[in-house]
């Protein structure tokens, strides 16, 4: 009895100190990092914006992100190192999707460029990871396409399937 006791102690600890315990969608997540206040675009939705040529689309990840893939059009921007000065050429009322890995970074960048009075801005759901979960296609720096995404860490490539993982 004693072992089973044991046992079960454990399980149950293992549960409340897990730090992905109530994490089990990607919307969940999202939910708990993001304030929402960027609306969100699907990939489906922006592929259709990217060929039409109507969107902006700007990459919040680190430059060793970008360098293994990123999605067609994409303009680095970076988030350690983001600059609003490095907007001064894209007008304030063009259509702007910002992603990241899943779409908690660009958030940050797109309530950034909303303070600086950008108006129809929009962070991509899922990220780079959505998106090639979707089946569209990245870029690696030499604009071919790639099976390679830059998977962040460890910990976040859970959300990465379809594709080969970079670390």
């Amino acid at each position: 009895m004693s072992m089973t006791r044991n046992f079960l102690i454990l399980i149950f600890m293992v549960q409340i100190f897990s730090p992905v315990q109530s994490q089990n969608s990607l919307g969940e997540i999202l939910k708990k990092y993001n304030s929402g206040s960027i609306p969100y675009i699907s990939a489906e939705e922006l592929r259709m914006h990217q060929l039409n040529g109507d969107v902006i689309i700007l990459d919040a990840r680190e430059n060793e992100e970008f360098i293994v893939s990123h999605i067609p059009g994409a303009i680095y921007i970076g988030y350690n190192d983001f600059e609003l000065s490095g907007m001064n050429d894209i007008q304030k009322n063009k259509k702007i999707v910002v992603y990241c890995s899943i779409g908690i970074r660009s958030e940050d960048i797109a309530i950034k460029l909303a303070k600086a009075g950008y108006k129809n801005i929009r962070n991509l759901y899922g990220g780079i990871f959505g998106w090639k979960q979707s089946g569209f296609p990245v870029m690696d720096i030499k604009n071919k396409p790639t099976n390679k995404v830059h998977a962040y860490s460890r910990h976040w490539a859970k959300w990465l399937e379809n594709a080969e993982k970079i670390y």
